[in-house]
């Protein structure tokens, strides 16, 4: 019974260190697709505060979609529009499925993918920036992207192998 007991603080100890080591978020949120069906007007748009410019940070991209999205990618146009200087327009595709149909997100019946927009990126001017979304794809309503999301987090170098 001691035995379990230490092994319960240990685990617990261990869970903490591994949380308190990961890099404060600057930004995450999350906005639900209504009713699944991402029309082509719709628009979404994620706002946040840079206060230090002095450190990277890393953007991604997060899209949870369900099994009824019917192909194997997702294109969108971004746009970034910074506190000063003109916006920032991007297109990019995001791979949410393999040629067999295989989804490569996490998850069962909804699978979470996430992709870099910046990284390693210097926000040029201390302010608010926001980043907004539209699908690009031919259909005027696609079914099955049930969420987009975008994270913000100071960039952390990894060990190059």
């Amino acid at each position: 019974m001691r035995n379990l007991r230490i092994k319960e603080w240990g685990m617990l100890v261990g869970l903490i260190l591994l949380f308190s080591c990961q890099p404060e978020t600057l930004y995450n949120q999350y906005q639900v697709i209504n009713e699944t069906e991402w029309r082509k007007e719709k628009v979404y748009y994620f706002t946040f505060e840079v206060n230090d410019i002095t450190k990277p940070y890393d953007v991604q991209l997060y899209i949870r979609n369900n099994n009824q999205y019917p192909y194997q990618n997702l294109w969108l146009f971004v746009h970034e529009e910074p506190p000063v200087g003109s916006l920032q327009k991007d297109t990019i595709e995001c791979m949410l499925a393999d040629e067999y149909g295989k989804w490569f997100g996490h998850g069962i019946s909804l699978y979470e993918s996430n992709f870099p927009i910046r990284e390693n990126y210097y926000f040029p001017y201390a302010g608010q920036y926001t980043f907004s979304f539209r699908q690009g794809m031919r259909d005027s309503v696609l079914p099955g992207i049930q969420e987009i999301g975008i994270r913000i987090m100071p960039f952390v170098k990894r060990n190059e192998k």
